[in-house]
């Protein structure tokens, strides 16, 4: 019972506030390009559905493509700076440095390098500039995680560099860099949107493009659809890294 009230609370939610919506909508009369209804903003998905279901998987590619790039130079950077404190010194402050810069700052140089006639790699390569601090700092948080009696073991039985980093570190910081996964996922997704708002082409054909040709023709139904879409994509992808995360922990404490 408690299962079936954990799925049917936050729907039942999701229906009071869209009924809400509706009759505020349809008693106060307001200008459909204001505010449309639900039941416009349904009729505008079910209308450019193939359209919007293109676009999502144009945004989810570049963005699953920025969240690789940033993995492939995340994890062994943060491998490297915990091997090396000199080299921990000299990276974190350039990783923060990177994390507190707004991507919309440095998104029109990034285009101009990347070349105008090739806005998917400006926009997977700003995508993997924010995903890239989550994945780091879990990864470098993870391996300092270890349990301190547990590496008084190590130090008893005499355990060299390499087995305490393959047997002890890096089997602590699993849970660690999975959580950091699941929060550079919904980074990855927003840097792709807003890349792709300031690169300001068609030419890779996402979510946010249609959100912009919706606008700019104030089709404010079709903005709807494609936010929504946005946000179903966003939710889906972190759904599947929740359910990566517990069979990969069940599997790490020897449950599967």
């Amino acid at each position: 019972m408690s299962r079936l009230l954990a799925v049917l609370a936050p729907v039942a939610l999701v229906g009071l506030l869209l009924s809400a919506w509706e009759i505020a909508c349809r008693s106060l009369s307001v200008p459909a390009y204001l505010l449309p209804a639900p039941s416009a903003i349904g009729a505008a998905f079910a209308e450019h559905w193939r359209a919007l279901s293109i676009s999502a998987w144009n945004t989810l590619t570049m963005a699953l493509w920025a969240l690789l790039l940033a993995a492939v130079i995340a994890l062994p950077l943060a491998l490297a700076t915990a091997l090396s404190q000199i080299l921990e010194r000299a990276v974190s402050p350039i990783a923060v440095t990177l994390q507190v810069t707004p991507v919309v700052a440095i998104a029109p140089l990034v285009v101009i390098w990347a070349g105008l006639d090739h806005p998917e790699r400006a926009i997977t390569a700003l995508a993997a500039i924010v995903a890239f601090f989550p994945i780091f700092s879990g990864a470098s948080a993870g391996l300092k995680s270890a349990d301190a009696d547990l590496q008084r073991l190590f130090d008893l039985y005499g355990a060299t560099r390499m087995q305490r980093l393959w047997r002890l570190r890096l089997p602590a910081a699993v849970p660690f860099v999975i959580e950091g996964f699941k929060v550079a996922a919904g980074l990855s997704i927003i840097g792709a949107v807003v890349a792709e708002f300031v690169a300001g082409s068609g030419g890779t054909q996402g979510l946010a493009w249609r959100i912009l040709e919706a606008g700019n023709r104030l089709r404010t139904a079709e903005m709807f659809a494609a936010l929504f879409t946005l946000a179903g994509l966003g939710a889906a992808l972190y759904g599947l890294l929740q359910v990566v995360e517990r069979r990969v922990l069940t599997l790490w404490r020897g449950g599967g």
